[in-house]
């Protein structure tokens, strides 16, 4: 839908980040000419004055918010007030300095921590409400739900068309590699390549392994997002992933096969595993806009690992 992007002027908060670097290329490949891009030097999206001047500078027809600050377990445990109130905070100034401005459309990437603990498998957007998310990301995935509950009510009083995209747990190149604040697949690629380079004979993996997660290769998120920034225009929640779950144990062994790593795996059980599943209803996705995702895990997988082998 090049015609739909070659007119618009687009905000991409968090675009020079991991999922954002794929979502502005993109843009561009589908005719986009006017890409903005805010940067953390430069525009604090907590500061309602800095949006406000984000809105002044760029003149967006239309806004896609990823900007987040967020990390994995543990990152989690160690700032639940920080990604609370900065998620918040974010999110907030963004879509009210927006509707002030007169924004055509806002584009909100939620989290699937926003779903609640137990929830049944597959997630369906309808269980978003239906219990408490697992405790150790819930401030967190309650910050970005509650951008959920002020798009439609926005959209209720002022007609301001918001649409909130759940994508699942992202990997790919260009991940966060940080020990301190990086994802499981991330996570498990440096270890078993830094064990390989020290001639380790084992590595440790938090948890029990028993928890199962759903991945999504980031240039087929960046994808959803545009067709429903480009297709949708409902308030409804939507899912983006695979449909397809894998334990955190099954996880780990094929990361290390595919990394070469043959040492043992031995499991921390005093760390909390998280969530216990995960896994998706990608139904609506696929009758709203037409997004299905089309790279294979294991495919994705070595995409990843190649490339972390050139960083390092």
């Amino acid at each position: 839908m090049d015609n739909f992007w070659a007119a618009k002027s687009v905000v991409v908060t968090g675009g020079a980040g991991f999922l954002g670097s794929f979502l502005c290329e993109k843009l561009r490949e589908r005719g986009a000419k006017k890409v903005f891009v805010p940067l953390l030097k430069d525009y604090d999206l907590t500061c309602v004055q800095a949006v406000r001047r984000l809105y002044q500078t760029a003149k967006p027809d239309l806004v896609l918010h990823l900007a987040a600050e967020v990390g994995g377990i543990g990152a989690n445990q160690a700032n639940p007030g920080r990604y609370c109130y900065a998620n918040l905070a974010m999110g907030v100034n963004m879509i009210e300095e927006g509707r002030l401005y007169g924004l055509q459309k806002f584009v909100q990437v939620g989290t699937i921590c926003a779903y609640p603990k137990f929830t049944p498998v597959p997630f369906k957007e309808t269980a978003l409400w239906d219990g408490y998310p697992e405790e150790t990301n819930a401030p967190y995935g309650l910050a970005k739900k509650m951008l959920l509950v002020l798009l439609q009510s926005y959209r209720q009083q002022y007609n301001f068309n918001g649409i909130y995209l759940l994508p699942v747990n992202l990997y790919g190149p260009r991940d966060n590699f940080n020990p301190n604040t990086s994802h499981v697949i991330p996570a498990l690629i440096r270890k078993c390549v830094e064990a390989q380079k020290n001639n380790a004979d084992k590595i440790t993996c938090w948890g029990t392994g028993a928890a199962s997660r759903e991945f999504l290769y980031v240039e087929d998120c960046a994808e959803g997002l545009l067709l429903a920034a480009e297709r949708y225009n409902d308030p409804d929640p939507v899912n983006l992933g695979t449909g397809r779950e894998i334990s955190v144990r099954d996880l780990v062994t094929l990361i290390a096969r595919l990394t070469g790593f043959a040492g043992r795996i031995e499991w921390d059980a005093a760390k909390p595993d998280g969530q216990p599943r995960r896994c998706l209803d990608v139904t609506r996705a696929r009758e709203r806009f037409g997004f299905a995702a089309q790279v294979g895990f294991e495919e994705g997988l070595r995409r990843t690992i190649a490339w972390y082998r050139t960083q390092v």
